[in-house]
């Protein structure tokens, strides 16, 4: 391995570096605020280490990765998130009793198990970054083993990812029997050469897409989704939401771009269909939700069918699109989940809709923090959200994809009255419940953590500034990804 090499995988290296880092330190002497600092220090450094990568990008690293524009893109907004949430973690974990220095490293191999699926440009280092996330997220969610909705939830899990996983191998040695390799560059040539796969080579696509969608969590395999959520504590449902999915949607991107209309039509009609499905099932099931993890679950299933049809859309639009899609959506969702993270804590979760009668009175900026989070999520106009959704339905129809285009913008109608339904309650003056409505429990006492604190205002004003000024942002993903589409 060249230099060269060594420095465009320098984000990758220095990641795995803190991970093991805080081990030894672990092995040393356990000290919560010493490991967090560390893990900190050392994401800070990965995502700094990025302009060092980008001058010795492009560049394919062995047989196993690519280190491009789309790539480095990605790997940022992962590592980037993981430092968000490694913020939030530490006032939270603060309470615990259990031994909590493990989760940092956990967390920070999880973050470079997706980075490492964002620059895969082959089967096998995809599918060895996808396991490296799965185990640790499997780590994370049953981490507070005392509690038992925790431990069942990790199970799910454990058991729902090792059928994934068998789904996606058993898939990729079905591409290999019919065309030879498993190098994602070489089989998008062959698809798109005109002839189209073999039956072998439909069994084994219909197969990688099953494992992706559990991956995914998108209909029809969402069912693990609303209890993993609810079982895992609110920093590692935030970890579930944004940085896991990101990792196992890049890759399809980059999977399909060489397809040309003939060689991928089948796909596409699949693709378009789960699209639909996620978009509608995942919208009306939040509509029943009283537990909020459950809901953000099911707004999280329709987002990722939303960002379905950027993927199907294809072409330059898509995937800057998608790019925006994901910024907006990491910001949105992470926003949202720091306040729920903020609100609990010492063995407690504010994850009733009904913990947040009343926050207007009590937080008043937490449940101002809370409303920018929902009306993005919601897709309000003058919200980063809206304008998320705008760029990637201008992508489908632009590309003809009427279906999918019609159905984001019925189930973002839907998807308005379950997130404005948590702000009345939100902005409900305390002690104003309904006879028999359900009583919830307010917060003791909110805002423990400077770390926690700051990251929620950084997140608010990205959130805001978007929501004004989208367009800058927009063109420079465009171009950005216009050297690759």
């Amino acid at each position: 391995m060249s230099r060269g090499d060594i420095l465009s995988i320098l984000p990758l290296l220095i990641a795995a570096g803190t991970s093991l880092a805080a081990l030894a330190a672990i092995a040393v002497r356990r000290h919560h605020r010493a490991i967090f600092l560390l893990t900190l220090a050392g994401l800070a450094a990965s995502v700094g280490s990025l302009a060092v990568a980008r001058n010795a990008a492009p560049r394919q690293v062995t047989l196993l990765l690519v280190i491009d524009a789309y790539s480095l893109f990605y790997t940022g907004l992962i590592l980037a998130a993981a430092a968000v949430l490694v913020l939030f973690s530490y006032g939270y974990l603060q309470g615990q009793k259990e031994r909590r220095e493990e989760y940092y490293p956990l967390l920070c191999l999880a973050a470079l198990g997706s980075a490492v699926m964002a620059a895969a440009s082959h089967f096998v280092s995809f599918f060895l970054g996808l396991e490296l996330l799965s185990v640790s997220l499997f780590a994370l969610i049953a981490f507070q083993r005392t509690e038992l909705t925790a431990v069942e939830a990790g199970v799910k899990y454990l058991l729902l990812a090792g059928v994934s996983s068998a789904f996606l191998v058993f898939g990729m040695a079905l591409i290999y029997a019919e065309h030879g390799t498993l190098a994602l560059a070489a089989l998008g040539g062959e698809l798109a050469s005109g002839a189209g796969p073999g039956l072998i080579g439909y069994a084994g696509l219909g197969m990688i897409m099953v494992g992706l969608g559990f991956k995914l969590a998108v209909v029809p395999f969402h069912m693990w989704a609303p209890d993993v959520f609810q079982g895992a504590t609110a920093p590692v449902a935030a970890l579930i939401a944004t940085v896991s999915k990101a990792g196992v949607f890049v890759p399809m991107m980059r999977f399909i771009r060489p397809l040309d209309a003939q060689g991928r039509s089948g796909l596409l009609l699949a693709f378009t269909l789960i699209a639909v499905a996620s978009m509608g099932f995942g919208n009306l099931l939040a509509l029943l939700q009283a537990n909020l993890k459950r809901l953000l679950a099911y707004s999280s299933i329709a987002h990722f069918g939303y960002l379905l049809l950027a993927f199907i859309a294809g072409g330059p639009g898509g995937a800057a699109a998608a790019g925006f899609y994901f910024v907006a959506y990491f910001a949105t969702s992470l926003a949202v989940f720091g306040v729920l993270i903020v609100l609990s804590g010492g063995g407690l979760e504010a994850e009733l809709v009904a913990d947040y009668r009343g926050l207007a009175w009590r937080y008043p900026w937490l449940a101002g923090v809370l409303t920018v989070g929902l009306l993005s999520l919601a897709g309000i106009p003058i919200s980063a959200g809206f304008f998320a959704k705008l760029f990637v339905l201008g992508a489908g129809v632009e590309a003809g994809r009427r279906l999918a285009s019609i159905a984001l913008v019925a189930a973002s109608a839907i998807g308005l009255y379950y997130h404005l339904r948590i702000l009345v309650a939100v902005f409900r003056r305390p002690g104003a419940e309904e006879p028999g409505e359900e009583a919830g429990r307010p917060p003791a006492q909110a805002g423990r953590s400077i770390a926690g604190g700051t990251a929620l205002a950084a997140l608010t004003l990205i959130l805001l500034a978007l929501g004004v000024f989208p367009s800058p942002l927009f063109e420079a993903i465009r171009r950005w990804m216009g050297r690759l589409f």
